[in-house]
């Protein structure tokens, strides 16, 4: 049984973290409608089915559907993202890379040659009232494709200025912006025939030149990468090492170039893994491991090897996370279960000892990763994990002082309500074990556990069902005061210590 002592006599601050750091993805997919990836069934979620093995996991055609927009106007959606507090909302995806701003309505629902779909005016405004009614920040990517220009000639930036102005004088205008979606992916992000690291290193200083310009509030973000450093690791059941097979990837530096228009931030992707839809491919881990050390240590990992990459490119800036999820390829079959919550509270804490800067869920309403489920807007059990996180962890990191060991990740920040002390998160990601943690004081207790096991839809907090209830009011969220001593904390649990 790991015993841990918790000692807040003894923290050290390490930074100040950004107010948004809990943020979110609006695919670009998800406002005009499009393919997204297909959905699980309940009973691969639950775990009783397994899911079949796709070889071919080119043909999108095994892996995703069709989707209709999903209602940015719905109440429910609009009052769950408010009630997460302030966030940067990012509207972009590989969707985006080849998306046509048909703002005047002339094509007439046909898409143009080159480009893969249309974005209506009436579309992005909605997306624009969605923004400011949740107090959000935007962030967006713009296209790249065949139908924007060829490889070999410099970016045109008309249909970025058609975007940023209309936004603009809306009122809601984009306050930051990366110029293409994963871009290292080349062929499978969209971009131009023949599109090299070399056209993107013109490019992208291009854009950042134009950016300065034209809308100089406007945050200069990138590169936006995926996958270019070790990700996930490797040896492990097979997960990782393998994801780069088969097509063409290519890193930062190759991207980027001479660099001459500077980012004010730096941008890249992370996930914990590949899902079951695209296993073949690499990097997928099996529900087994997702509380082992090595599966939650990934998140950090990827922050620390960027670090080098930030401090080269954006010295002294933060680190934004502008995709982030358990798994690419719309998350694991347990992505939307309680199995999750360790993951995603562990990246939380993790980032925080590494850098300062913001984390964009992959995404906030839809596929199986989703803060939400897709359509009905039901939060999932990570929605009430990060809407706890935000209500009590304040904005001071601290050196918890514990190392990590299995049944015992240990962070620490000061309160969030503003009072003196601080708020101590155990994540006991042992299948078996109990974890003894000695307080020094009396401290008001919050344990998440799933209601049926670890792979339970439904989440508690100290017992009890964490469900929405009439008009889609939140359910009560506080904690239980628990007494100086030894306190023991079951398998598979988190649990926040605000003492």
């Amino acid at each position: 049984m790991p015993a841990i002592k918790l000692k807040p006599n003894e923290l050290t601050p390490l930074r100040t973290i950004n107010p948004r750091l809990v943020s979110y993805n609006v695919e670009m997919t998800e406002v005009t409608g499009g393919t997204f990836w297909k959905a699980y069934s309940d009973a691969q979620v639950d775990g009783t089915e397994e899911f079949p093995v796709i070889k071919d996991w080119t043909n999108m055609g095994n892996l995703q559907q069709w989707y209709d927009p999903i209602d940015t106007t719905n109440p429910r959606l609009i009052k769950l993202a408010r009630d997460l507090g302030p966030a940067w909302i990012r509207v972009s995806g590989t969707w985006a890379n080849k998306t046509y701003y048909d703002f005047d309505g002339h094509c007439n629902g046909k898409v143009p040659e080159g480009f893969q779909n249309l974005l209506t005016k009436e579309q992005w405004l909605h997306l624009l009232d969605f923004v400011k009614a949740v107090d959000g920040k935007l962030l967006v990517s713009i296209a790249n494709c065949p139908g924007i220009h060829n490889a070999d000639e410099p970016m045109p930036f008309e249909q970025a200025d058609l975007l940023f102005r209309t936004s603009k004088e809306y009122g809601v205008p984009i306050s930051a912006a990366e110029f293409t979606n994963e871009p290292n992916l080349i062929a499978l992000s969209g971009l131009p025939k023949g599109y090299t690291a070399a056209d993107h290193a013109r490019d992208h200083d291009l854009f950042g030149a134009w950016l300065k310009e034209n809308y100089p509030e406007c945050l200069f973000v990138g590169p936006c990468t995926v996958g270019d450093i070790d990700m996930f690791g490797v040896g492990i059941d097979g997960a990782g090492g393998g994801m780069a097979a088969g097509f063409q990837m290519v890193t930062t530096e190759e991207l980027l170039g001479d660099y001459r228009s500077k980012m004010d931030v730096f941008s890249y992707h992370y996930y914990n893994g590949v899902s079951e839809r695209g296993a073949a491919m690499g990097g997928h881990w099996p529900y087994e491991s997702c509380l082992s050390d090595q599966y939650l240590g990934v998140a950090g990992n990827c922050a620390r090897q960027y670090t080098a990459r930030r401090d080269r490119f954006v010295p002294g800036g933060e680190m934004w996370v502008t995709e982030s999820g358990d798994a690419g390829c719309g998350g694991n079959t347990w992505a939307s279960t309680y199995a999750d919550v360790p993951r995603t509270l562990n990246e939380l804490g993790d980032f925080c000892t590494v850098t300062n800067g913001v984390i964009f869920h992959n995404t906030l309403a839809s596929s199986d990763y989703g803060y939400l489920k897709h359509g009905t807007f039901v939060p999932r059990p990570n929605y009430f994990a990060v809407l706890l996180w935000n209500t009590l962890m304040g904005s001071t990191a601290y050196d918890s002082k514990i190392p990590v060991q299995e049944g015992a990740h240990v962070y620490c920040h000061s309160r969030k309500d503003g009072k003196e002390g601080c708020v101590y998160l155990v994540i006991n990601n042992s299948w078996t074990e109990t974890t003894s943690v000695e307080l020094p004081k009396g401290a008001v207790r919050y344990t998440l556990a799933g209601r049926d096991g670890i792979r339970s839809r439904i989440m508690t907090l100290n017992g009890r069902e964490l469900i929405l209830g009439e008009n889609d009011s939140l359910p009560f969220m506080g904690g239980e005061e628990v007494d100086a001593g030894t306190i023991e904390l079951a398998p598979g649990t988190c649990t926040f210590f605000v003492l």
